[in-house]
């Protein structure tokens, strides 16, 4: 018996670190093209969305598409994405810095997932936290569930307190999540890859650097819904 769940343990481990250096290998032009495809589907799943009056009052947005969770009782999570902010009072979006989230969980659980995720920083002292170094979810800065639904106004009034709204896609299905626990940090290899030169999330997230012809679908994605273009 033993044997047996050292073996099981064994093989969840394999599975996961060859999971995990798999996601490290994606092209970070697939990683944007994820990453917007993310966002047109969970910004459009009509009542079913995210609420479009969160949307709106966003600082910034986190995009992590197809983010790993493996393990056998003790679980790992790990994902690559890329985060944006907004600029001149709101009007316009930042170019996109290189994120990785990482985080350890513990409880029943068995094999491997993906779930698209998407992290809406609603406040100055979330933006602070997404431009540090590095941050716990949920301990550094606080998150909650986000509501769904475009008129789920009632439960967005309940969470404004929160820094940070998380949501979730998997196997088509869209819903809030917790993240508690999980650690998010600057992708900086993405960054240099992106912009061809070293440069932090803070310098790309608030400076004037202008968004790569590849990431350009993700600029406009985050457009689509932005107030400021229906005007």
């Amino acid at each position: 018996m033993r044997k047996s769940l050292l073996a099981i343990l064994a093989i969840a481990g394999s599975m996961g670190g060859v999971a995990f250096a798999a996601d490290r290998e994606v092209k970070t032009e697939d990683r944007l093209e994820a990453s917007t495809d993310t966002m047109r589907n969970m910004m459009m799943a009509s009542d079913k969305g995210i609420p479009q009056g969160l949307l709106d009052k966003a600082k910034c947005i986190v995009v992590i598409p197809g983010m790993k969770k493996a393990g056998f009782i003790f679980g790992a999570k790990y994902g690559r994405g890329f985060a944006a902010c907004r600029r001149n009072g709101g009007t316009t979006w930042s170019a996109p810095a290189g994120v990785a989230v990482e985080g350890g969980s513990v409880g029943f659980q068995i094999g491997l997932s993906e779930t698209d995720i998407i992290l809406l920083v609603m406040n100055d002292g979330g933006m602070k936290h997404l431009l540090s170094d590095k941050f716990t979810i949920g301990g550094d800065a606080s998150a909650a569930a986000g509501p769904l639904g475009r008129e789920a106004t009632a439960q967005t009034d309940a969470m404004m307190h929160a820094e940070m709204l998380s949501y979730s896609r998997s196997r088509g299905v869209f819903a809030g999540i917790s993240l508690d626990g999980a650690t998010l940090r600057p992708d900086n290899d993405t960054n240099h890859e992106l912009y061809g030169h070293d440069a932090t999330s803070r310098e790309i997230l608030t400076g004037d650097f202008k968004t790569p012809a590849i990431a350009a679908p993700f600029e406009h994605a985050l457009h689509r819904d932005s107030p400021e273009r229906t005007r």
